[in-house]
């Protein structure tokens, strides 16, 4: 049990390095200023999909560190 978590803890971050660079940067330069830059931009359904998946590998890497720091699984 302990190997499989490793071996999930080691694929997620992995699999979250590869995500977040993936995402587009959001530099917005001087326009950051007072919001200005949302005004005129949306995000795309790939965009929306990349952050769901994102988040969702993010979360099983924590719950992975969790597991294997406080020696739940032994």
């Amino acid at each position: 049990m302990l190997t499989l978590i490793w071996t999930i803890q080691v694929l997620s971050s992995l699999l979250l390095i590869v995500l977040i660079l993936m995402h587009s940067p959001k530099g917005d330069g001087i326009a950051g200023i007072g919001n200005a830059a949302q005004m005129f931009s949306s995000q795309k359904s790939a965009e929306k999909g990349l952050n769901k998946l994102t988040a969702i590998v993010a979360a099983v890497f924590v719950v992975c560190v969790f597991l294997l720091g406080f020696g739940i699984i032994k």
